[in-house]
């Protein structure tokens, strides 16, 4: 298997230090870019698997960085963790609604960055077996092994995270889901989030998905799931 190629977008030495020196004992290989152009510049020379990125950068921030990379075919799989001092509610829903798979403020532990490397690559190429699934729940046809997901004829773009999430809920269907247990499936792990920051992908699901988009439910005081067919029971469920 060949080694992770990690690339970290960070203006601060010292802890470029730090991540190049825990990264590497962790068995993955990292190069640093001091600005978000120099990033740009690494990318069209090399294959990463990983960004780790800081927002507060020279030049060009790391929010507009991190839109210009998914909205390009070449670099809008690669996944984006964000490593950041902002660590306001706002600053991680904006993170993760322009498209970081995972959000991380500062000061962090590195075992943690880490576990959630792993997690984000785990996710990235998932087993086998699973790859090979293809399934439909109401007019949602979800494709594992393409990471494709089709509205009837309609391809429905979605970040990596959002179609975690949906792959999650479709397949437990009728199934209710708290935001700390969508979440964890997600990351693989047990882990710490914000209710919104839950609410902020799904929300960006349900647009997406248009019509198709009303069965993800509400349920109030409880989480989420997916009816195929409309609830009988609105006055508990929220669209």
């Amino acid at each position: 298997m060949s080694t992770c190629q990690i690339l970290v977008v960070e203006d601060d030495t010292r802890i470029q230090e730090l991540l190049q020196y825990n990264l590497t004992r962790a068995g993955f290989s990292v190069v640093s870019a001091y600005s978000a152009e120099e990033a740009l510049s690494f990318l069209s020379q090399r294959p990463i698997d990983i960004v780790i990125l800081d927002l507060m950068l020279p030049g060009m921030d790391g929010l507009t960085f991190c839109r210009r990379l998914k909205s390009q075919p070449d670099t809008a799989n690669i996944p984006v963790i964000m490593l950041t001092a902002r660590g306001e509610d706002q600053a991680i829903v904006t993170g993760l609604e322009t498209g970081a798979d995972d959000y991380i403020p500062k000061p962090f532990s590195p075992k943690v960055l880490i576990a959630r490397i792993r997690a984000v690559l785990r996710r990235k190429t998932p087993d086998k077996e699973q790859d090979e699934e293809c399934y439909s729940v109401g007019e949602i046809t979800i494709d594992r092994s393409r990471r494709e997901v089709r509205v009837r004829d309609r391809s429905i773009q979605l970040t990596r995270t959002e179609f975690e999430i949906l792959d999650i809920l479709a397949s437990r269907a009728g199934r209710v889901l708290s935001r700390t247990e969508i979440a964890e499936l997600v990351h693989g792990e047990p882990f710490v989030t914000t209710d919104r920051a839950v609410d902020v992908h799904i929300a960006s699901l349900r647009k997406k998905l248009g019509e198709a988009g009303k069965m993800v439910e509400t349920v109030r005081g409880v989480g989420y799931r997916i009816q195929p067919h409309q609830a009988s029971q609105p006055s508990q469920v929220e669209p």
